[in-house]
Order: structure tokens, then C-alpha cells, then sequence
């Protein structure tokens, strides 16, 4: 998603702003209520300006400076493409031939201006679930992800595109292997697995690194183990060992700024012991606006020389611009 800078306008001139670059989308209860030609016809509409609309993004990310041109490209851009109410829509040849051509298009935009792209499906894709149903719709949404990738002309060799999942589920990383093989290959040459902040931390992904490279989170590492990971630490060698040669991807963020109400100040190190005195371990899921603690932000930094470092942060790009301004450019100019 893409921020407008000028923040202090309003809610309504920022969405008209934003829009160009944002995706759209819709419900299956308004699709259901209407004629099926009817739905149908808004459904392409939003899937033209999606898909233009990411084009729009790319040219955006293109002027950026090199060491910024990566973008996480919108889970939602075909809205219920794995529905089975859904499904003939996009399969109809007139259709599937738009869909070609408009991602055809993405691809080759992010390809000549050496854009990193990636997705990231949402928290309901639980290839460890348990239950079989689950499974089912979670392998349908991931190959969704692959079909946009192939479109796009990726997933022709490993890690040129990142598709990146949660192990997650009751059968962990023993449930993953076991569906491992039902995957395309496109899917398997994209798949990367991240450690959360909850069940299924470093050591865990880690597991499944003979299969698929790990995507380093820092933010959940802290929260999981309670204390930050050292740059030195031998499993950073492993994660990056699982990448084979391909530039490592990390991700990046801090809880949010209302801590600084609680005492806890931007040049001081967030020690979890201190934390859990005054606010619940699941506010600290949360991400921040901006990335507001100086000492957190100089301790990611010292990953950047073999990381790709992925900000999650609610400002988007502009939190990713004031840290630029801040470490980056303010270090070249001194």
C-alpha cells in the first residue's frame, strides 16, 4: 500500500491521492446481490485498475534509490480468485488473457528497473493445519500467489521472487513437508518461511531450510525469545546458508509509539522484562507508524550489509523514507 506524504490532508483527499496506487476490492455478499453479468463486470473493473494501479506503484519504486526497489505487491489483487463461486470468472479465456497480459506487463516494468518483488499470503494460509479442509484452501492460496507469479514471469528458477508464509498450523513443520510435494514448482521455487512471534520461532523455519530459504523477522525473534538476536549468532549463518547464494530477505519493526507514553524512549533499548511490567506481550505485536526507537533502528542496521531489510510498519513507505533520510543519507552527507 502506498502513503501520500502530505498526511495532514484529509481522509478524503488522501484516498483520492492513494487510489491510483492501491489496490481495490469488494464482498461476496454484494456480488451475490446483484446479476451475475453485473458482478461480473465490476469484478473486471477492479482487476484492470489493480493491476494498472501496480504498475503506477512500480513507477514509483522505480525512482527510488537502487538499495530501495523492492516492493510487497497486494495479496488482493484478483479478490476471490481461490473461491470456488468465483473461480470460472478468471478462468474464462478472455479473461485469463487480460490477466496475462497486465501482469506480462508488471513483471517486465519490475524486471527493467531491477525491482525485488514479493507477496506475502494472509495469516489463514496454514499449509501445517490439522485439519484437511484447511490444507485444502490454504495450497488453493498459495498456487493463487504462484499463478500470479508465473504470469508475471517468475518462479522459473530459484528465489527470483519471494512468496513468503508462516509455517503455522498444529502439525508445524512436519505438516508442511508432508505437502510439500503437492506444491507446483513454482510455488516451491518462491516459498520462503518466516518465524513468527508466537508458536513457531527461528529454530522451527530452520527445519525446513534443506526445502526453502528462511525469512529472518527480528521484531518476532525478540518477542519469542525475549531478548534480540545477535548478528553474530550462528543460525544468522544458517538462514543465509538456506538462501543459496541469493541475496537474503529480513523482516523489520518495532512496537508501537504509544510505549513512549509508558516511559519508554527512542534512544533506549526495549528490554522485554522492563516491557511486561506495564503492557500485555500481545501489545507488542502490533506494529508501529514509523520507526520511532533510535537504538532498535542502529541494531537493524547492522544486519543491512547481508540482508535485504523488509519494513512492516503502518506508514508504509513513508516510514521507510524518514529512516532512509535518517541513517542512510545523514551517514553519506557526514
Amino acid at each position: 500500500m502506498y502513503r501520500h506524504p502530505e498526511r495532514a490532508l484529509s481522509l478524503k483527499e488522501l484516498k483520492v491521492l492513494e487510489g491510483d496506487y492501491n489496490p481495490r476490492t469488494t464482498t461476496l455478499r454484494w456480488m451475490d446481490s446483484v446479476s451475475a453479468q453485473e458482478a461480473q463486470d465490476k469484478l473486471l473493473d477492479i482487476v484492470e485498475h489493480n493491476l494498472a494501479a501496480q504498475i503506477r506503484l512500480l513507477g514509483y519504486v522505480a525512482q527510488l534509490p537502487v538499495a530501495r526497489r523492492m516492493l510487497r505487491l497486494s495479496s488482493d489483487l484478483l479478490p476471490f480468485y481461490s473461491h470456488p463461486k468465483v473461480a470460472a470468472f478468471y478462468q474464462s479465456p478472455s479473461v485469463m488473457g487480460r490477466l496475462e497480459t497486465l501482469f506480462g506487463a508488471i513483471g517486465d516494468t519490475a524486471r527493467q528497473a531491477d525491482i525485488r518483488l514479493s507477496f506475502h499470503p494472509g495469516q489463514f494460509c496454514v499449509l501445517g493445519s490439522d485439519r484437511p479442509e484447511v490444507v485444502e484452501n490454504s495450497l488453493a492460496e498459495f498456487e493463487y500467489h504462484a499463478d500470479m507469479i508465473r504470469m508475471m514471469g517468475y518462479g522459473r528458477r530459484f528465489q527470483d521472487f519471494k512468496c513468503n508464509v508462516h509455517i503455522a498450523g498444529r502439525l508445524g513443520a512436519e505438516g508442511v513437508r508432508t505437502v510439500w510435494s503437492r506444491l507446483s514448482d513454482v510455488a516451491r521455487h518462491c516459498i520462503t518461511f518466516e518465524n513468527d512471534e508466537k508458536t513457531y520461532g527461528v529454530d522451527d523455519c530452520l527445519k525446513l531450510a534443506d526445502l526453502a530459504p528462511v525469512v529472518l523477522d527480528i521484531h518476532h525473534c525478540w518477542i519469542h525469545e525475549g531478548q534480540y538476536i545477535a548478528p553474530d549468532d550462528p543460525r544468522v549463518g544458517r538462514i543465509i546458508d538456506s538462501w543459496r547464494g541469493v541475496r537474503p530477505a529480513m523482516h523489520y519493526s518495532q512496537p508501537p509509539e504509544s510505549l513512549q507514553g509508558l516511559g519508554f524512549m527512542p534512544a533506549q533499548k526495549l528490554e522485554m522484562e522492563a516491557l511486561l511490567k506495564v503492557v500485555n506481550k500481545r501489545d507488542l505485536y502490533l506494529h508501529s507508524d514509523r520507526m520511532w526507537n533510535d537504538w532498535t533502528n542502529r541494531y537493524a542496521l547492522q544486519f543491512v550489509d547481508r540482508f535485504d531489510i523488509m519494513f512492516e510498519a503502518k506508514d508504509k513507505n513513508l516510514a521507510v523514507e524518514d529512516f532512509y533520510r535518517q541513517y542512510v543519507v545523514s551517514a553519506q552527507v557526514s
